[in-house]
């Protein structure tokens, strides 16, 4: 099942990609809400509902990607995992992490849609950092690995954009203000739930831009894997409903490179996880 933000209203989408959505407010008879947020407040009750509700495709409008909103618009809570990669690790001359990894916030006024115009802060160096993100679909307090994919929603892209100079700023570094520009936390296309796919441990990911591949990882190199990270972070703070978790970005960045490379005015940057679909940033001086 794939549930997306279309225009500010919650839908289910159907067919191929991006498909054609069907409205959940008008196709439930108002029993669920039109706000894409507050579906995961209830979403054992929204999944039950939308495999057996007899769904008329008659209702189905076709898609434009770009009338697409990010589909968890409003978490209360935002994870970031850093290092969750060894060779990013190794390549920003980071030691690899052991018990918790290295968690910060991206602000949630920095999140968008799949598809966007993003200025970039003047004088920055702003990197890229394709994510897989987990979207927990009930409360997880103190859960075990082995319950946690239960608690996830479903699965969707984000884009940790990152301004560098901001973010290592000292005398300490400031990753979450680095990290949160407007639009620096794009999200989409979807949410995809965990069923779709074959093994969720183990999804290909990559951005290129320009059409020039600068990442291409799989999950299962993560060092913290989604379940694991679930149980880490929910024995701290319990993550409720519609919290996201980004979960780290593979080797490629443009920090580790030699030369370093940044994004630049002009710039698009598409990203991507099998099975869930692209996003897609044009960047734009400020």
């Amino acid at each position: 099942m794939r549930i997306a933000n279309l225009s500010g209203r919650l839908v289910l989408l159907t067919g191929g990609d991006p498909g054609a959505a069907v409205d959940v407010e008008k196709a439930s008879g108002g029993e669920f809400s039109a706000d894409p947020q507050a579906v995961y407040e209830r979403w054992d009750e929204f999944v039950a509902w939308a495999r057996s509700a007899p769904i008329d495709q008659g209702d189905a409008v076709p898609v434009n990607p770009a009338d697409l909103g990010a589909p968890v618009p409003a978490p209360a809570q935002v994870f970031a995992i850093g290092l969750n990669y060894r060779e990013h690790a190794a390549e920003t001359n980071f030691a690899v992490p052991e018990g918790l990894p290295p968690v910060f916030t991206k602000f949630r006024t920095a999140l968008t849609g799949p598809v966007t115009t993003v200025v970039l802060p003047a004088g920055g160096n702003t990197d890229w950092e394709v994510e897989l993100v987990a979207v927990i679909g009930k409360r997880a307090e103190r859960v075990a690995a082995a319950d946690a994919w239960s608690y996830v929603a479903g699965l969707t892209i984000g884009q940790d954009l990152s301004e560098r100079k901001s973010q290592m700023a000292g005398p300490a570094p400031q990753f979450s203000l680095g990290k949160s520009f407007p639009g620096f936390a794009p999200l989409g296309p979807c949410v995809v739930t965990v069923d779709e796919f074959e093994d969720p441990d183990d999804l290909e990911l990559g951005c290129a831009i320009d059409g020039e591949t600068v990442q291409d990882g799989r999950t299962s190199d993560m060092i913290f894997t989604v379940p694991v990270l679930i149980e880490r972070l929910s024995h701290v703070a319990p993550l409720l409903p519609g919290d996201i978790i980004f979960t780290g970005t593979p080797a490629g960045v443009g920090l580790g490179r030699t030369p370093q490379r940044f994004l630049h005015p002009g710039e698009e940057l598409v990203s991507w996880v099998r099975g869930i679909g692209e996003l897609h940033q044009k960047f734009v001086a400020a």
